[in-house]
């Protein structure tokens, strides 16, 4: 991977670990499923009308804006909203490296060898641990569920991946278009007309400005350089990069939000950037079939 395509990598892990800070801080003045919806909406309109539709298959479109909207960040914000604390949200949700590097494995037949496949199980390691010390910074079902929130952010890489070279910001926008569905249809019948009509009307400024960032810093430019990166590389090189946001999640939500950071939070980063860093040395000693023709 360039050099340039790696800084691309780390600006994204620093943009989507502070967001974790951004995200709490949503959440104290809107609910969940309306703070993704809003999020999405924003994402989706203008640009649908300004942008045209990608020459992509509709179900790419269905599919990532489910995956994606729904299942990553809409179970996402319900786990931080009381089952997990941002900083270990952000550690824990990096398990989708290990599962895009398998689905693209099983699906994509790409080349995966015995050090790539050591700095996984030492990040895994990393979630095991947190799994066993979670105690109330991570309740059981928020385990389970942000695990879910994981697969899906796996299932959306490969999405993006399958899609090709197309327009990043027009692929970004159709796709919330049906982020927004399941996302309001959860809000209505979990958090009520009530809920929303009264959220909506009192939120601060300072929670559509949270709305705004989660639309253009988040979704716009984090998911756009990281679309362009999967797009030019194979999967396995570009999803362990991601193992970098807890550390500035983890860092942004000690220093701005004042979470604990025990001995175990500390030993279980180790652990995940450990993993990433292996990885990386594994791409670099022996080029893959799918890493050989990089753009």
């Amino acid at each position: 991977m360039p050099m340039t395509h790696q800084l691309f990598a780390i600006f994204v892990a620093l943009i989507w670990g502070t967001n974790f800070v951004f995200i709490e801080l949503g959440l104290d003045d809107l609910p969940p499923f309306l703070f993704a919806s809003l999020r999405f909406t924003f994402a989706a309109l203008p640009l649908i009308f300004i942008l045209p539709r990608p020459r992509v298959p509709w179900r790419y479109l269905v599919g990532y804006g489910f995956f994606i909207g729904f299942g990553q960040f809409g179970l996402l914000f319900w786990v931080m909203g009381s089952h997990m604390s941002p900083g270990l949200a952000s550690l824990v949700i990096q398990v989708q490296a290990i599962f895009t590097i398998l689905l693209a494995l099983l699906l994509f037949k790409e080349i995966i060898r015995l050090p790539q496949m050591v700095a996984l199980f030492v990040s895994f390691a990393g979630i095991l641990l947190i799994a066993a010390q979670g105690n109330t910074d991570a309740t059981p079902i928020g385990l389970a569920v942000i695990l879910i929130a994981a697969l899906s952010w796996a299932a959306g890489n490969l999405i993006a991946k399958q899609s090709g070279k197309v327009h990043i910001i027009a692929f970004l926008a159709w796709s919330s278009l049906f982020a927004i569905p399941p996302l309001a249809l959860m809000s209505y019948y979990y958090e009520g007309p009530e809920l929303i009509l009264q959220s909506l009307i009192t939120a601060r400024g300072q929670a559509w400005a949270i709305v705004l960032w989660q639309t253009v810093g988040n979704t716009l430019i984090g998911y756009g350089l990281w679309n362009l990166l999967l797009q030019r590389h194979a999967a396995a090189l570009v999803a362990p990069w991601a193992l970098l946001v807890p550390v500035f999640g983890m860092a942004a939500s000690s220093i701005f939000l004042g979470e604990a950071m025990p001995w175990w939070k500390w030993a279980a980063a180790v652990l995940i950037i450990a993993g990433l860093m292996l990885n990386l040395s594994a791409n670099r000693t022996v080029p893959t079939p799918n890493t050989a023709n990089q753009a």
